[in-house]
């Protein structure tokens, strides 16, 4: 089963100092270069998302700053694809779908930010469009949520959106477990 890994938003914004920083990010993004630099050895298909903010009022990935741009930790590289998005969903409005098969990808291994937006949404989709997914959960960040007078702090965000996820969208692992089990460390 021929792997691909996917990079969804690691963008700068979400990082210390941005617009919308994420509570984990700086480890998500480690763990991801992690999973990056091994499927880059494995000479494997890559694909990154950057998120451009195309809605009135967007306070965050505007185009033309600094804060869109995909973070250095997992900047692209020649043959890798990149892939602009306006919605949470992947597939919506891009070519995602259709570079994912014309590169024979049946398994994409996911990794990025937020857990409970874009992860949550391209995962599921990917599911439904018969793709077997892998999530990264320690390669994925997010931030707290408010909701009825409560905040809902990340940690818990994301894990209810991984155990969500974890059946039946999606495996969820650790970095270490999938590399040493999935990729052959």
């Amino acid at each position: 089963m021929k792997h691909g890994l996917v990079l969804i938003d690691i963008q700068n914004d979400y990082f210390s100092g941005g617009k919308m920083e994420l509570v984990g990010m700086e480890r998500a993004a480690q763990n991801a270069e992690t999973i990056l630099r091994k499927i880059r050895r494995l000479q494997l298909p890559v694909f990154h998302f950057r998120h451009v903010s195309s809605r009135p009022g967007a306070t965050f990935f505007l185009p033309g700053t600094k804060g869109v741009e995909i973070h250095q930790s997992v900047s692209p590289s020649n043959g890798e694809i990149v892939i602009e998005k306006n919605y949470p969903n992947g597939f919506r409005g891009t070519e995602f779908y259709e570079k994912l098969r014309a590169a024979g990808i049946e398994r994409i291994i996911i990794c990025g930010a937020m857990s409970h937006m874009c992860i949550d949404a391209t995962t599921r989709a990917a599911f439904d469009f018969g793709f077997s997914c892998t999530v990264i959960e320690d390669g994925c960040a997010t931030r707290d949520l408010h909701f009825n007078g409560e905040i809902i702090k990340a940690d818990k965000v994301h894990a209810a959106f991984m155990s969500a996820l974890s059946v039946p969208y999606a495996n969820v692992s650790c970095t270490a477990d999938f590399i040493k089990s999935e990729l052959g460390s």
